[in-house]
């Protein structure tokens, strides 16, 4: 497991009369610790969670592609549990799995420039015929408690046959198109973040938007150097201490499930 699949993918920020801050920047993945083997993402992203304290707001900001869905589903349901009111901000993206952790949201925030993506679970696999027919099984199984979460965030605004259609279609969403469907409550004003782009990850998708698969043909930025690098380093701090940085994101691709 390599040092970059153990970074962690949130990042907490110490709560101030009674509201924490949470960002989830970059792929969603599952590790285990070298020192402590029985310590997943997820369990991990608990611990950290209840360090914040007795918090009655908790504000959860996302910008990402997607991952890993059983540790995206594991997070879903901690933050359903937890007793803070849950105020989701869809900074730039929330695809695949990541669209499920937005639907803990008590509240859920786009800007009228982010999108959400949904779509099926899919897996890599091999076998025989019956073990292939399990893993599709196991992928229906999945699906449909994916399918739930965002049945139970829509209410009334979409039924169950529709959900089915936009799942099967990869649908990536505009803002106002989540709150016409009940997966967003509010449509805020444009912001500057930019969504997420991983040029392996997004290859994978059907039906990438036009403006997000231009930006994989953007040529990479030059290096800096001398002075400028000492300039870049500082504001890339910065950045890392206010909780705004946005992450390259890699594809995630040592799991068995990816949503």
């Amino acid at each position: 497991m390599s040092d970059q699949q153990k970074k962690k993918y949130w990042d907490f920020k110490a709560a101030v009369n009674g509201v924490g801050e949470l960002y989830i920047y970059g792929d969603i993945v599952s590790w285990v610790w070298d020192d402590y083997p029985e310590d997943t993402s997820a369990t991990s992203f608990k611990r950290d969670l209840e360090a914040l304290g007795d918090i009655t707001t908790l504000k959860l900001y996302i910008n990402s592609p997607g991952g890993s869905v059983f540790e995206g589903v594991t997070i879903y349901n901690i933050l359903k549990r937890h007793k803070a009111r849950v105020i989701v901000y869809v900074d730039g993206l929330a695809a695949s799995i990541a669209s499920v952790i937005a639907m803990a949201g008590d509240e859920v925030h786009m800007p009228r420039n982010a999108m959400m993506m949904i779509h099926n679970p899919w897996t890599f696999t091999w076998g025989n015929a019956s073990e292939l027919r399990k893993a599709a099984d196991d992928l229906d199984r999945i699906g449909g408690s994916m399918g739930e979460s965002y049945l139970a965030k829509a209410g009334d605004k979409i039924t169950p046959e529709k959900l089915t259609e936009l799942l099967d279609a990869e649908s990536w969403l505009s803002a106002q198109e989540c709150l016409d469907y009940g997966l967003c409550d509010v449509v805020e004003a444009a912001n500057q973040t930019a969504a997420s782009v991983s040029q392996e990850l997004f290859a994978k998708y059907r039906n990438v938007p036009q403006d997000i698969a231009a930006k994989l043909n953007e040529p990479e930025a030059p290096k800096a150097s001398g002075n400028d690098q000492e300039t870049a380093a500082y504001l890339q701090q910065i950045r890392e201490t206010a909780g705004l940085e946005l992450q390259n994101i890699n594809s995630y691709l040592g799991g068995i499930i990816n949503g």
